[in-house]
């Protein structure tokens, strides 16, 4: 009987098996539904260089404008064609996609530098893409917007000599917002500035430029200017204050617990979101000493404070 059984199972099983050759026989045989995809693979391009990278060609990169040098073409169209481009070699192409620099859309100003970038020659010489951003940055009969945009352009281009005119602007650029796009550019350059620049942006009278200043501030690596964050804990704005509480925790420095403490009880805080970034930056130092406050903490009337409270006790274990 447990003969017949197991003879039945092994038909069974192999009776499965060929059907599921079968069907995946069938499914290879099937058009395709990725039509797309499909192309992009099959192009003659990519059989000849195995990589997406030379997939278009330069009448594909310069079909993306029109005569005035204008975009044809959705933003998504543009970032396809130009990063399937990165090796296209193109002289005529440069003024185009350098226009793309000053594009409304931040994910088209990004992907336009970094595909400049990769052409030395043509982008970097003396009157080249890169020497005309520096001058649109640094012209003040420019827009703001574009100046910004220029400053964006320098920080994506990922050359050092950028720092300079960079730090000018944040020393001597009337906008706040080109400040900001200098400073957010330092940032993506992992530079503090030639003169350390971004503690002069921690002091800025601008909010947006503090605060760009302060998110740099943790993700550079070669920033120590801690002082400087510490004093912007008593900025009159309270998103300045959450994000220099909330470095101090980043940066786990030790010697800010005591202002940390006084800034987690609502007498000496009223803004619900210092407090939790308080209390949090607390949580990461974890220093015993600042234990009472964090119990304290957790009595908070705002849900969140007493969230980071119990988080924070737990990694002080209490």
């Amino acid at each position: 009987m447990m003969t017949k059984l197991i003879r039945r199972l092994f038909v069974s099983a192999a009776t499965l098996g060929l059907a599921a050759v079968s069907s995946s026989a069938s499914a290879d045989n099937a058009p395709l539904t990725h039509a797309g995809r499909a192309t992009v693979y099959q192009s003659p391009a990519f059989e000849k260089n195995n990589s997406l990278e030379s997939v278009s060609t330069p009448a594909a990169i310069r079909a993306l404008f029109n005569q005035n040098g204008k975009p044809n073409y959705a933003s998504s169209r543009i970032w396809q064609v130009l990063e399937h481009g990165e090796k296209v070699e193109c002289l005529s192409c440069i003024p185009l996609v350098t226009g793309l620099l000053y594009d409304t859309h931040p994910k088209t100003r990004e992907i336009a530098a970094w595909w400049l970038r990769r052409r030395i020659f043509g982008v970097f010489g003396e009157g080249q893409a890169y020497t005309q951003v520096i001058a649109t940055l640094g012209d003040m009969s420019q827009h703001e917007s574009r100046r910004a945009m220029a400053a964006n352009a320098l920080g994506e281009f990922l050359t050092f000599g950028g720092r300079e005119p960079l730090a000018n602007a944040i020393r001597n650029d009337e906008s706040g917002l080109v400040r900001q796009a200098a400073v957010q550019a330092l940032e993506r350059m992992n530079t503090n500035g030639p003169q350390g620049e971004l503690s002069l942006a921690l002091r800025d009278g601008d909010v947006r430029v503090r605060l760009a200043a302060l998110h740099a501030a943790t993700r550079i690596n070669v920033f120590t200017d801690v002082d400087s964050i510490v004093d912007r804990v008593g900025d009159e704005e309270a998103p300045v204050r959450q994000a220099a509480v909330a470095a101090l925790g980043t940066m786990r420095i030790v010697d800010a617990v005591d202002s940390l403490v006084m800034l987690t009880s609502r007498e000496n805080e009223p803004d619900a979101s210092v407090r939790k970034s308080a209390v949090w930056s607390l949580g990461q130092i974890g220093d015993s000493t600042a234990a009472e406050a964090i119990r304290a903490a957790e009595k908070d009337a705002d849900p969140f404070v007493r969230d980071a409270a119990r988080i924070a006790g737990l990694r002080l274990g209490l």
